[in-house]
């Protein structure tokens, strides 16, 4: 296997080669030249036919987990290496996050006619099952037997699903997955109920985030959340909608994720957003907003791979909604606050104690914002802050899914914003 098929919602956008330790993707001129076309990156924009080297190379390694365990788990599984990323998109590259799946040649007829469409439905024990042996084994993504092939990008281990009809079940060929279930780290506690309680909160302030729930399949849990990149159409059938991470789209490789290990920073984001945004204003705010709610609530892994975005026909590009937000505030004393940094920085500053008012000035001038404006919008989330946790604490419990770590949340949240209110009035009064 030398060569991949390249599909973008199904059709066939270009080639991907692997020769002598080098890789090329070529788009298609037929798929350059239609309207509704997209690159499969910004970092390899289709006004270039070809693009190689370490460009295609960091976009695949952000397809796949950033997870040594699985990579190392996988190549095993397929025989392939588990340093180079063709082979591994090979095994697993059907069903990626976007529009974009990697096609063996051998199978391509039978995924581009529909012949490998299909779904193998399970029951909620089956799910719960798998989850178990995610739990058990990180690299327990996909049973042997399933027609299937996805891969999901993270740290954290996780399963990809399609949902419809209150069945779930695991899709093939052209059918994609619609949700993402995550069981907690047996590290961290009540992991899924942190990040849906955050993504509530932030959903409160207005901004677009995924819908997610906690759900039970059996004696396993986990956190279920709706891809932001599939949209069912007018004719029930669901579809893919491109997306990448700002590391994809900067061109970074995901092992400089973090902003101090040489990845970007808020800086990169906002000026990527000035340059390929429909709407760069509106996406800018929604950003920063996101990275004052993160300061605020302790989100020390917001870094570049955890923010997207979507990509549309003819530069429509917009932000992704948010994602992947959790709070450590509630990890004490296990995790003490003065140890506690952010994953980009705020004004030169990536501990979470030497960020104040004066950082968010700094971080102000640096990206060319109005720093009244910046003051304003983090008065209003300091604001609001404790009602919105407190409002979503209430909700989650009359849901059913009551949990004491949303209670820690909630005075975790109260507390910061306390603590940055008094910030406020001193820089007003000096």
């Amino acid at each position: 296997m030398s060569q991949l098929a390249v599909l973008m919602n199904g059709v066939e956008a270009g080639r991907l080669d692997y020769e002598r330790g080098r890789l090329t993707l070529t788009y298609a001129e037929a798929w350059r030249s239609r309207r509704d076309a997209v690159p499969v990156s910004l970092s390899m924009p289709m006004t270039a036919e070809a693009h190689s080297g370490a460009v295609v190379e960091a976009f695949l390694w952000g397809l796949l987990p950033d997870n040594e365990l699985i990579i190392r788990d996988w190549a095993s599984r397929f025989q392939v290496s588990a340093r180079q990323p063709f082979g591994l998109i090979g095994a697993v590259g059907e069903d990626c996050a976007g529009a974009v799946q990697f096609v063996q040649l051998d199978r391509l007829d039978s995924v581009l006619s529909g012949d490998r469409d299909g779904v193998e439905w399970l029951s909620e024990a089956d799910v719960g099952a798998r989850l178990a042996d995610l739990r058990r084994n990180k690299g327990a993504w996909r049973r042997s037997g399933d027609q299937g092939q996805f891969s999901l990008a993270g740290a954290q281990p996780k399963i990809a699903l399609i949902q419809q009809g209150g069945r779930w079940g695991v899709p093939s060929g052209r059918v994609p997955t619609t949700h993402i279930l995550k069981p907690p780290s047996a590290e961290i506690e009540a992991q899924a109920e942190n990040e849906h309680f955050c993504l509530s909160v932030l959903g409160r302030f207005n901004l677009p985030v995924p819908a997610s729930r906690v759900q039970r399949f059996g004696e396993e849990i986990a956190i279920v959340v709706e891809r932001y990149d599939r949209f069912e159409g007018g004719d029930g059938i669901v579809r893919r909608f491109h997306q990448e991470d700002f590391c994809q789209a900067l061109g970074a490789s995901p092992d400089k994720k973090y902003q101090n290990q040489g990845g970007p920073g808020l800086k990169d984001l906002i000026n990527l957003l000035r340059e390929v945004s429909a709407s760069p204003q509106e996406d800018i705010d929604t950003l920063v907003t996101a990275s004052i709610f993160n300061w605020m609530i302790g989100g020390s892994d917001a870094h570049a791979k955890n923010f997207s975005l979507l990509l549309g026909a003819a530069g429509s590009h917009r932000l992704a909604p948010i994602y992947d937000v959790a709070s450590i505030l509630p990890y004490s004393p296990q995790v003490q606050f003065e140890d506690i940094k952010l994953a980009m920085k705020i004004g030169r500053e990536y501990r979470l104690r030497d960020i104040g008012l004066k950082q968010w000035g700094r971080f102000a001038e640096e990206n060319r914002l109005d720093f009244e404006q910046l003051r304003a919008r983090i008065t209003d989330v300091a604001a609001r802050l404790p009602d919105q946790a407190t409002s979503a604490r209430d909700e989650i419990a009359a849901d059913g899914a009551p949990h004491p770590l949303n209670d820690k949340l909630t005075s975790c949240f109260i507390n910061r914003a306390a603590w940055v209110q008094k910030e406020l009035e001193k820089a007003t009064a000096s």
